[in-house]
């Protein structure tokens, strides 16, 4: 069986954790040979995981693209440096890349990726891993079916689940619309990328409305203190960093599992976590104005077929999970990720239900997706399969409906074409 030699640059929560160690564990398929990243802790972390030694690990990008390293390259660096690692990766003379979502928010950008992965005969493979999950690839399959007639429109409700938004968006990476991409983007490019698999058709115009509503600094209980750990409401308030880190590190047997072990590269103990929270940017209060992206967007999108997708993004949801409704002329389906059910409900007849944990038995990683991702790109490499369901050309279309999205947002809620 051919063994993939493969590097990986940005060894983070996804390209160290989600995509690094899944194929760390595929021995018989992949073998990890040299990591890149600026942070010594992460590469030191990684190498001993992954067993790659000191000489093939980089913390200067440019030692790391001087010579090509491997066969396949999994670039999974912050979001505005993907189209430019990419294309210094396909200059290296990589034919394989798996490339972290979004691409870009730059339409310029796009355009020049796809030129240069087509004029090297490069093979990208970009992160949307959703449409790898079991659970979506059924409702793609009962919707192919027609039991539910012609599609008519598409409702997504994105919960992001409270903690989530405060970890991710108002303490973390993409808390700051300068230095990452559009909200809508970032979080929901994998929904905007189901609505047009679904519609099956490519979007004609897209308008939205959204705004940051609540995590502001008027909103700051009054006598809050900046950080949580120094705040009379560090057990009381929903977004303490206290029950959402330690308290939660606790409960869950203390195990090393995001979204706790982003807060620190060292061995995870309630020391570790709380000496995080004194100093570091997770333990801030989230009312202290330091992030500018919105906790909410609706966005409505009309394809050229006619199709009508419709995309709720979240912040003040409990729980997280997408839950989508299909509905056609003749029947409609239900698709409730935290509640383990996809339900078939034809007009007239009797109702059909999956639990999707019955479809699979590896539901990690964003539904399974990450792993069959990871399996459907070796059968790509390999030549057993040669489609690419997250080619860039399918892949770059849910970018422009973000895009198309986020300037609608920003003018009123005026339809932009696409």
């Amino acid at each position: 069986m051919k063994v993939v030699k493969t590097a990986i640059i940005g060894v983070g929560a996804r390209g160290g954790e989600a995509y690094g160690r899944y194929i760390n564990d595929c021995k018989d398929k992949y073998d990890v040979v040299a990591l890149c990243d600026r942070s010594q802790s992460k590469l030191d972390k990684y190498s001993d995981i992954f067993g790659v030694s000191d000489k093939d690990c980089y913390l200067d990008e440019n030692e790391f693209f001087k010579a090509k390293r491997a066969e396949l390259i999994v670039i999974a660096t912050l979001d505005r440096e993907h189209v430019r690692v990419a294309l210094r990766a396909i200059e290296c003379g990589y034919k394989y890349i798996l490339l972290e979502k979004p691409i870009s928010d730059d339409a310029a950008e796009l355009k020049d990726l796809m030129k240069a992965a087509e004029k090297n005969g490069v093979t990208v493979m970009v992160c949307h891993v959703l449409r790898y999950t079991v659970a979506i690839r059924k409702i793609k399959e009962i919707l192919d079916s027609g039991v539910i007639g012609r599609l008519v429109v598409i409702d997504d409700l994105e919960q992001i689940a409270f903690w989530h938004y405060a970890h991710s968006y108002v303490r973390g990476n993409w808390r700051n619309r300068k230095e990452t991409t559009p909200m809508i983007m970032a979080k929901c490019c994998h929904d905007l990328d189901l609505l047009q698999y679904f519609a099956g058709s490519k979007a004609e115009c897209v308008n939205s409305c959204g705004d940051l509503t609540y995590f502001k600094k008027e909103n700051k209980p009054m006598g809050a203190a900046d950080r949580c750990l120094d705040c009379k409401y560090v057990d009381a308030c929903a977004y303490s960093a206290k029950r959402i880190y330690i308290d939660r590190f606790k409960e869950n047997g203390e195990k090393d599992e995001w979204p706790i072990n982003v807060l620190s590269d060292k061995k995870l103990s309630v020391e570790v976590l709380t000496d995080c929270l004194k100093t570091g940017r997770y333990g801030e209060c989230v009312f202290n104005g330091q992030n500018d992206v919105v906790d909410y967007q609706i966005v409505t999108a009309k394809f050229k077929n006619g199709v009508v997708g419709n995309l709720k993004m979240m912040a003040f949801t409990k729980g997280g999970g997408r839950i989508i409704k299909l509905f056609g002329t003749v029947g409609e389906i239900f698709y409730d990720e935290a509640g383990d059910i996809i339900s078939v409900r034809p007009f007239g007849k009797e109702n059909t239900d999956y639990k999707i944990s019955e479809l699979t038995s590896d539901l990690s990683g964003h539904g399974g997706g990450d792993h069959r991702m990871i399996d459907a790109l070796y059968e790509v490499i390999t030549g057993n399969n040669a489609a690419v369901d997250t080619s860039l050309e399918n892949s770059i279309e849910s970018h422009l409906m973000a895009l198309a999205a986020e300037e609608s947002r920003l003018n009123g809620g005026t339809a932009v074409k696409i």
